[in-house]
């Protein structure tokens, strides 16, 4: 029976960190992670590939005394990022990095997979490799395929997310909303070029742009409960080509964040409705798109956050501090809107870099201390009646 040791999950997690890609492009991530999970395997396991998600990995144990079907979830993909840590096991793929955390994310949830495939839990438990967490919406394509229908539906789901501005090892968490709900924003101004002198003859795209930015400002500071809270912000601009002419189109994209679903949806239904006045105003044509996929907020269900809380809390030897809503935006937020469960920061003490900085060096002496604090909470969960 092999130990799970820091020096085992250090490994795990470095082999991960030099091979990052892509959502849905995790291929080289999916045989690794299934070849050590079938090394592991045994009559208590059941392993699950799905050729509609090819990437995705699904494992389940089955209980000694089962009552109920917990979940726990890891997210597998990377970031289009260039990584610049010059570590020796830095990524081995040019423009792709971890800068998200995502090979933390993986290895604790491969050494769950390893501690009860020599421990049966007492009840039965899924743990959820998902591809796709950074884009193209992964859990709500596993959700909508069926993954998690019949006997592979959690009762209870739970994952974590690392925190570089949290000392190595603490866990963090609250009963309510985690993280915000998030929706991409893409605009198109079509108006009317031509040269810059005569700009009466024309319908100047840049100017409309500006004047629509400067407008969605009012959508949170406006529309948006001041005690809730929201961001509309804007990242990316694109138009002209020369000083001197002014252009047929402008593009811009953005993020807009809420910490509830029904403020995400006040606040892309304004976004419209100021769009289109603007349009109607300057008589030319916005197009907009907001795409929410499966960037939902993720809200804790707070009878089990409350459970977990109340259990770290007990443990002198589990450092835990009760969280404040973040603005950041996860996809398992759709799955707990599907199935009640919780999420956690993981502390990983890099407080000069954050998450997705292509300099992000996390601390690995966070990871034992991490896992056994999950691994020992689902046991405890596993031994309670309710």
């Amino acid at each position: 029976m092999s130990e799970i040791t820091g020096e085992v999950l250090q490994q795990y997690r470095r082999d991960l960190h030099r091979i990052p890609e892509l959502a849905l492009e995790e291929y080289e991530t999916h045989d690794y992670l299934l070849n050590k999970v079938k090394s592991w395997q045994n009559d208590t396991m059941t392993i699950r590939t799905v050729d509609a998600l090819p990437t995705a990995i699904l494992i389940r144990f089955e209980g000694k005394d089962p009552q109920r079907t917990l979940g726990y979830r890891a997210d597998i993909d990377a970031l289009p990022v260039e990584e610049k840590t010059n570590l020796p096991f830095a990524s081995q793929h040019a423009g792709r990095m971890h800068a998200c955390g995502h090979d933390v994310h993986m290895t604790l949830a491969l050494a769950m997979v390893q501690y009860f495939s020599q421990h049966q839990p007492k009840d039965n438990l899924i743990i959820f490799f998902q591809p796709a967490e950074e884009a193209k919406s992964g859990g709500k394509v596993a959700y909508d395929l069926g993954l998690f229908e019949n006997e592979w539906r959690p009762d209870e789901f739970y994952g974590i997310h690392d925190q570089p501005a949290l000392p190595a090892g603490m866990l963090s968490t609250l009963a309510g909303t985690l993280f915000a709900g998030t929706a991409e924003l893409t605009v198109d101004v079509h108006g009317v070029g031509g040269h810059a002198a005569y700009p009466h003859l024309l319908k100047d795209p840049i100017v409309i742009a500006s004047e629509l930015i400067v407008q969605l400002q009012t959508v949170v500071s406006r529309s948006v409960n001041p005690i809730k809270g929201g961001v509309v912000s804007v990242g990316k601009i694109r138009g002209g080509f020369t000083n001197n002419v002014i252009p047929d189109d402008v593009h811009f994209e953005g993020t807009v964040r809420s910490m509830t679903k029904a403020g995400l949806d006040v606040m892309m239904t304004r976004i419209r409705q100021i769009a289109a006045g603007v349009a109607l105003a300057n008589d030319v044509v916005i197009d907009v798109s907001l795409e929410s996929g499966s960037y939902l907020p993720v809200e804790n269900n707070s009878k089990l956050a409350n459970n977990l809380i109340d259990f770290m809390t007990t443990r002198d030897d589990i450092a835990f501090e009760l969280a404040e809503p973040a603005m950041t935006g996860e996809d398992f937020g759709y799955l707990l809107q599907q199935i009640p469960g919780v999420m956690l920061w993981l502390g990983v003490n890099d407080v000069t870099h954050s998450l997705h900085s292509p300099q992000l060096n996390i601390d690995e002496s966070a990871l034992l201390p991490g896992f056994t604090a999950l691994k020992d909470f689902i046991e405890w969960r596993m031994n309670q009646n309710v």
